[in-house]
């Protein structure tokens, strides 16, 4: 059952891929003759911001499901945001074999034993275990930090405090939040193709709308797709067969899940880059044919795309008018106030920062320690305890109400789009004030006061910036939630009205421009053609409430800073080198972990615990009241649920 199941879904998507593939290389190669863009960014983008830095390490309690202990790991957050955990901190700076490494996309990140057992009670139908009932993870301490995944194999750690706890959990959110971010923007054909296919072949099952396991990378998204019709099924046909007590099936249920979900991911990873293989051997020819003949493909896509619009348009009028109008203004609504709020923090943030540079210059610390400041305040954006605040505000997103009538799955997607908008942000603001601040210092000697004076001209130059290119984005984000919403629930009403009669006008196409116009997605363009009127004047009568902080599209920042963007094409200011002579070792630097001989400063500072210094983290510690802990090599090999060997060969095989 299991090998059909995953061929057919594979078999399916793969067709899809190819398909979408030549129609993504079009417009890819439309949109680099014909140009186009929006408003210029006001601010500078740094290309690689976590270069040479880590993220967080520190020490955490970890259970070993295989022999149920708990042992002391030291965890190590790279820049990838990949999380490794190593025996201990000298394992680490000689860059020996991480004992495990945690690709964060499509899990969630949580503090209490309630919040866990909720998830996994939905594991297993009719099985439902509660809290302090013999749970099989027993904690260690009252601070928890579990890492759940609905398929992959849950993580479970603790630490001795509220306040590392509070520190971990900000970094494992960003850890999910940077791993759950879509795909990369930059591969113009690879992405757009994978994405449409994936939303094509959803579609196809009868699933619109947003997709909250759409995460992570091109394999894991595909084996999402795989697990999200397969999970089930196996569930359905493992479960009543599992034995023993209530908190032991769910155990067994969750190995089965996890080896199963392992398997599909080696697999998608290998079918993926052959598929990826086999359209770019096709990249030359069809790039050819598009340059010799593109207007004439374009026009004849416009010709079919006259003919659908006249046999769409009345019936989406329609029903935009009774049944998507009436709500757009309260979509917009629920997705404006907690986004503003979170960029408002931003803003805050930033601003509450520099009056701390400022106050400590004005101290009399001098271009020494304004170097030492602005060495933290260039990761900012990095550093999700600072960024916390902001995070929050933009979490009280409340879809309630609308989520079931346009299908909608939780607002989860949206939160996180958000979020990385406004770390993003943040690091531009923060990467042109660094800009801007050394181009004012550079070969001038000033005193306390004039460095104030600086400052204070810089950031509000940056601040004047930051806000229209806030407005900007908010602007953007809205229109893309509100197609990401209202799409969906068009399509899913329309298509069955147009479904046998689209594939006539697949007979207007000339057969070699065939592969780059396909009807189905010429549909939905006309679809989207239809709404987004609408939808802009939503937004641009939005942007007039002055509680929303947004420019008027009429507001447009033109040639304030001419120079500025030749400022961007320099390296990032190493101020610890040109203010303070380079020779002070950054706080929290650690070895690279393998990759480099240097050494690496580190975003988050350590923790440490009041009264106390720095954990002693070179050396395994054990839990209090736990005895001791043999290492992975030295317990027995787990044993299987009965029924699972014979079970799992036969779905797979």
């Amino acid at each position: 059952m299991g090998k059909t199941k995953y061929l057919k879904v594979t078999g399916e998507f793969g067709h899809v891929y190819e398909q979408q593939y030549a129609v993504a290389l079009f417009n890819s190669v439309r949109f680099e003759i014909e140009g186009g863009g929006g408003p210029q960014s006001q601010l500078l983008h740094r290309k690689n911001p976590l270069e040479d830095r880590s993220i967080f390490s520190g020490g955490l309690f970890q259970y070993l499901e295989e022999n149920k202990r708990w042992r002391n790991r030291f965890v190590f957050v790279a820049d990838t945001y990949n999380i490794s955990f190593y025996e201990n901190k000298v394992a680490h700076e000689r860059s020996l074999r991480p004992k495990g490494t945690i690709n964060c996309a499509g899990y969630k990140a949580l503090t209490s034993m309630e919040e866990y057992l909720e998830l996994i009670n939905t594991s297993l139908p009719g099985i439902k275990a509660k809290v302090g009932s013999g749970q099989f993870v027993k904690c260690a301490t009252q601070f928890p930090l579990i890492l759940w995944h609905p398929y992959a194999r849950h993580h479970y750690f603790c630490v001795l405090t509220e306040k590392e706890q509070k520190k971990w959990h900000a970094v494992l959110q960003d850890c999910v939040r940077h791993s759950n971010n879509g795909l990369s923007e930059e591969c113009r054909v690879q992405t757009p193709a994978f994405t449409d296919a994936m939303r094509l072949h959803r579609q196809a099952q009868g699933h619109y709308g947003t997709w909250d396991m759409m995460c992570g990378g091109p394999p894991q998204i595909l084996a999402n797709l795989v697990m999200e019709t397969l999970h089930p099924e196996l569930r359905n046909l493992i479960g009543p067969r599992l034995k023993g007590k209530i908190q032991q099936r769910q155990r067994n249920w969750m190995l089965i899940s996890e080896a199963v979900y392992k398997q599909v991911l080696s697999q998608t990873q290998a079918q993926y880059e052959a598929l990826v293989q086999a359209c770019e051997v096709q990249t030359s020819r069809l790039d050819t044919v598009l340059r010799t003949d593109m207007d004439q493909i374009i026009t004849s896509k416009e010709h079919v795309s006259g003919k659908i619009r006249a046999l769409v348009l009345p019936r989406a009028g329609q029903l935009l008018r009774g049944s998507v109008q009436p709500f757009l203004s309260s979509i917009l609504e629920a997705l404006m106030e907690p986004t503003s709020r979170g960029f408002s923090e931003v803003r805050d943030v930033f601003f509450r920062e520099l009056v701390e540079v400022s106050k400590n210059t004005l101290n009399g610390g001098g271009k020494d320690k304004l170097a030492e400041h602005m060495e933290k305040i260039s990761m900012l954006a990095f550093h999700p305890v600072k960024m916390q605040s902001c995070y929050e505000k933009v979490e009280q997103l409340n879809l309630e109400g609308l989520q079931q009538r346009f299908d909608v799955s939780s607002p989860s997607v949206f939160i996180q789009r958000a979020q990385i908008l406004m770390r993003e942000q943040m690091d531009n603001a923060v990467y042109t004030f660094e800009h801007l601040l050394h181009q004012s210092l550079e070969g001038k000697v000033q005193g306390g006061e004039d460095l104030c004076k600086t400052i204070h001209c810089c950031q509000d130059r940056v601040l004047k910036k930051y806000d229209y290119d806030s407005s900007t984005v908010r602007k953007k984000f809205f229109k893309e939630a509100l197609l990401q919403i209202i799409i969906p629930y068009m399509l899913k009403q329309l298509s069955p009205s147009f479904h046998l009669d689209l594939p006539r006008f697949q007979e207007l196409i000339f057969e070699d421009f065939s592969q780059f116009i396909l009807v189905e997605n010429v549909f939905e363009e006309v679809v989207l053609q239809s709404v987004t009127k609408d939808i802009m004047m939503a937004v641009k009568e939005a942007a007039v409430q002055k509680k929303h902080n947004l420019y008027r599209d009429s507001m447009i920042l033109t040639n304030s800073d001419p120079n500025l963007h030749l400022l961007g094409e320099n390296p990032s200011v190493d101020w610890a080198t040109q203010f303070r002579g380079g020779n002070e070792e950054p706080e929290g630097a650690l070895g690279g972990g393998g990759q480099s001989s240097r050494r690496r400063r580190q975003v988050v500072s350590m923790i440490q615990l009041d009264e106390m210094g720095p954990l002693p983290y070179e050396s395994c510690l054990e839990v209090p009241g736990v005895d001791f802990i043999p290492e992975e090599g030295e317990i027995e090999e787990v044993e299987w649920p009965y029924c699972f060997n014979t079970i799992f060969l036969q779905c797979m095989t």
